[in-house]
């Protein structure tokens, strides 16, 4: 690749049951429509050739290296093909797989953090299925990051969901609702908001971003009322964040932060749990929302859904969040 080729996307291609790969052929198969980016796809080349024909998609796909991606995308869909034997069964695990999946994030990783390709889509994958071929990490963004590993340091990846300028971060991700309020603590409130403060600033080009942080209780606990973890917890993790110099204000009550006009006012929000976070930026956005994860020493986006079996292999499933996916990795990585 000449030095001044764009670097293409790495695209890792998910579960094989699921719809990862059929939301990516559909938009290659629309590329111009698109507009799409130069992207190659981290998957089993015969088993992607399957389902594009399942499908009834007619796309030439060639296996090639990340470097040989920009001369090829034009006409065929380039391939990293990650060797093994996948049958094209829609909604059915088939226990080969899971290596070769496993494989293609593996060797998308490698080949992003080496400079070779931009940034990284994540097709989802169902962690289930890959248990048995070794995988031991809760979940896709927890093996991202232990293939970040330098020296005895691991990254602490953050979890963003983002549509147009609203975007929202849930301090405590896959936990029960009863747990939450013990795993709040300052240390967590200052690390996390001090990684999105430094990535909105490195990835999004946002200068001294301000950040909202939403209240666990109704009302952000009404001056201890409802629930001391507000003032006890959150408010003082705050003042220590403007102490350090970054633009952190709250807690704020959750009921009112999140209606849009209000929620516009700051470049991100970080809310207590899952829910509180999530429910906002699935109502304004739901099939448009971005998963994008802060805090890795690459940029990492992936559609706002799961593997969605029942609508794999039958072209019925929406596009269009992973749509947003490729655009914002592509925006995030300024090629």
């Amino acid at each position: 690749m000449s030095k001044n080729q764009k670097l293409p996307l790495a695209i890792s291609f998910g579960e094989p049951a699921g719809i990862g790969s059929d939301l990516i052929l559909r938009l290659f198969a629309k590329r111009k429509k698109h507009t799409l980016p130069v992207f190659i796809v981290y998957g089993n080349l015969a088993f992607l050739k399957a389902r594009a024909k399942r499908l009834g998609l007619d796309i030439e796909m060639v296996a090639c290296a990340p470097e040989n991606a920009v001369e090829h995308f034009a006409n065929r869909l380039p391939i990293m093909d990650i060797t093994g034997e996948i049958a094209d069964t829609p909604s059915e695990i088939n226990k080969n797989s899971a290596p070769i999946v496993i494989e293609a994030i593996r060797r998308a990783v490698g080949d992003v953090k080496a400079g070779i390709c931009s940034a990284l889509v994540t097709a989802p994958i169902n962690k289930a299925a890959l248990y048995n071929a070794g995988f031991n990490h809760p979940g896709h963004t927890e093996f991202l990051a232990s293939l970040c590993v330098e020296g005895d340091k691991t990254p602490t990846p953050v979890m963003m969901l983002a549509h147009k300028k609203y975007r929202t971060i849930p301090l405590t991700i896959h936990v029960p609702l009863s747990d939450v309020a013990k795993l709040i603590s300052q240390d967590t409130i200052i690390e996390t908001t001090t990684i999105v403060a430094k990535d909105l600033e490195k990835r999004f080009g946002i200068s001294n971003p301000k950040i909202a942080i939403a209240g666990l209780n109704p009302h952000a606990g009404e001056n201890a009322s409802i629930g001391l973890e507000d003032r006890d917890i959150i408010a003082p993790a705050i003042e220590q964040l403007q102490a350090q110099g970054i633009d952190a204000i709250g807690p704020l009550a959750a009921d009112t932060l999140f209606h849009p006009p209000h929620w516009a006012q700051y470049d991100a929000v970080i809310a207590m749990y899952h829910d509180q976070a999530l429910i906002p930026i699935k109502t304004l956005a739901f099939d448009k929302g971005v998963n994008i994860t802060l805090g890795l020493p690459f940029i990492r986006t992936s559609p706002d859904h799961g593997t969605a079996f029942d609508l794999a292999g039958t072209k019925k499933a929406s596009v269009k969040s992973m749509l947003a996916a490729i655009k914002m990795a592509k925006k995030m990585s300024n090629e």
